[in-house]
Order: C-alpha cells, then structure tokens, then sequence
C-alpha cells in the first residue's frame, strides 16, 4: 500500500468513518467483552494423538483458525513453569514461556484480536514467576487491567480493548475448592478465574451433554448471578480400570453445530442467557467456529 492510502486509511479509523474490525466481526467491537461467546481450546499447548494430548494443531494454527480463548495446565518442575497434563512424567509440552512467545508472535501480527488465556495453577507456584514469564516474552504488554473488580455490565468492549491496546485477558484457576493462587495485589492482570466466572462439570463421558449444572465454584460457594460461566463441552471416554481419555474418534459429533447448540440451549434455559465460554478438545474438528458465529447471533 502506498504512504498515503495507509495516511488516508488511519485517518478513516480514527474519525469513525471506517468501522473497526474486532474478532473478525465488526459487529462484535460494540459488544461488551462479557457478551461475547467465545469458542475456548482446552488444554491447547498438549498437541498431537495421544491420550494425553487433547488438540491436533500448535497454538498458532489454533489462533489462525479463528479460536481466542485458550487454556493450558501449568506444573512446577526444575525450579521452571512447564506446561503438564497432570504430571510432568505424563506430558511435558515445555515451558510457559515458549508457549507465550508463540502466543505473543500471533497478537503482534493480528492487532484487532482480543485472545483470553486461562492458565491453571495447581502446584500454587507465586503468581510472579507467571508475571515473570509473561514479560520476558513481552506478551504483558498486551494484558487487560481492570480498574478494580468487575461486574458483568463492567467490562469493556472488544472495540475499546482493542483500541487501548489491552486485547490480551489473563485468568488463573488452581482446580482447587478453596484457593485459586491468583493475588492481583502482586499482578493486577492475572485474574482469579471464580471471582468471575462458573464452570460446568468436565471429563463428560455423556456424548449428548444432557446437563448445565454449576459445577466449580460449588453453588453453596459462590452464586452463578452475576458471573460469566464456562461450558465445558468436550467429550472423554471411559476405559477400564476408571482411565478417561479424550474421545478424539468422536470429535466431529462432539464439535458439530446440533452437539453445541443442543448444550448450550439447555444452558439458557436454566440461566437465561448465553455461556461465555464452550470449551472444546480437538477444534480443528467439527464446526466450532460456525457454532460460535451462531452463539454470537452473526450472519
């Protein structure tokens, strides 16, 4: 593009004559972040066919296929963040750190994508070894901070993360009952997930996902009013001696626009209005992304 057509472009955008893009939909730059549908990639950093590995794409090829909200487990191992499914004698998919370099890579090169990450924490590792890794990669520099803690009707819009440059949202969850190890006093970015979110149960061996039901925090803890919630719509079968894998032969059903939509009207049903988040084993299979247009009510 010529010097003036780029003057010319940046001018329209900011006198509003040229309507922002934001997740690919221009629509969706008016919509507050927490009225937004997000198809989510569990466990996105375990890539490959084994058991322990729940996606079939890299990170980057998961972002470029439309996915914005990504989660993967963290483990302490040899004084480093790693990225283990369950146990790092398991699945070791190496550092933190790499994994939000390739992270960071994507962002630079897509500047109206909001991305969400959700990092467990079960080994309660100080929450500023996290921040740590975070800015040695630079990948900080894009990290929402709020103000103070959010209501649902308090969160910005896409089109306004976007424009301060904040399009990078950071929860943390300790898959614990009591303590989630995030501490925004230490890093005011890292987001404790329960503060604000529900989840419905996981490891589902049910592949017509006939419930909604809160599932962490517990209902007695914590009230599904006012929070975002999670759906986790990912399918494990069951072998013997009580091993649950990723049901990676079923994914095309599990990941299909009917499986989704059958879930999640059931969710409204019981909530009255749309989960924030469906999270997916193996997105590259199915129909996620049209599920996830339909969500969002986008043509």
């Amino acid at each position: 593009m010529r010097a003036f057509a780029k003057v010319a472009l940046a001018l329209a955008f900011a006198s509003g004559s040229l309507a922002l893009n934001c997740n690919g939909h221009t629509e969706l730059c008016d919509r507050k972040y927490s009225n937004v549908t997000f198809i989510g990639a569990h466990d996105s950093s375990f890539v490959g066919r084994l058991p322990t590995q729940n996606q079939l794409q890299s990170v980057t090829d998961q972002l470029g296929g439309g996915i914005r909200y990504l989660t993967a487990q963290t483990h302490a191992k040899d004084d480093a963040i790693q990225l283990c499914h369950t146990s790092c004698d398991l699945e070791n998919a190496g550092p933190l750190q790499n994994y939000l370099s390739d992270i960071k890579a994507w962002m630079d090169g897509n500047p109206n994508e909001v991305v969400t990450l959700l990092l467990t924490n079960q080994d309660a590792i100080d929450v500023n070894k996290f921040a740590d890794a975070f800015k040695t990669t630079g990948l900080d520099t894009y990290a929402y901070t709020p103000g103070a803690d959010l209501t649902m009707d308090e969160w910005p819009t896409l089109g306004t993360l976007v424009s301060n440059k904040q399009r990078l949202v950071v929860f943390m969850d300790a898959d614990s009952e009591t303590d989630y190890h995030a501490d925004t006093s230490k890093v005011p970015w890292i987001l404790d997930e329960f503060k604000y979110y529900f989840e419905t149960p996981f490891d589902t061996t049910d592949p017509n996902f006939a419930q909604c039901t809160q599932d962490r925090p517990r209902p007695e803890d914590a009230s599904p009013d006012g929070r975002m919630y999670l759906v986790n719509h990912y399918l494990d079968i069951e072998l013997p001696f009580g091993i649950r894998m990723p049901y990676l032969a079923a994914a095309d059903t599990t990941n299909s626009v009917a499986s989704i939509l059958a879930q999640t009207d059931l969710c409204y049903n019981q909530y009255k209005r749309t989960p924030n988040v469906v999270l997916l084993d193996y997105v590259s299979k199915g129909d996620a992304m049209k599920a996830q247009d339909d969500l969002n009510n986008l043509g």
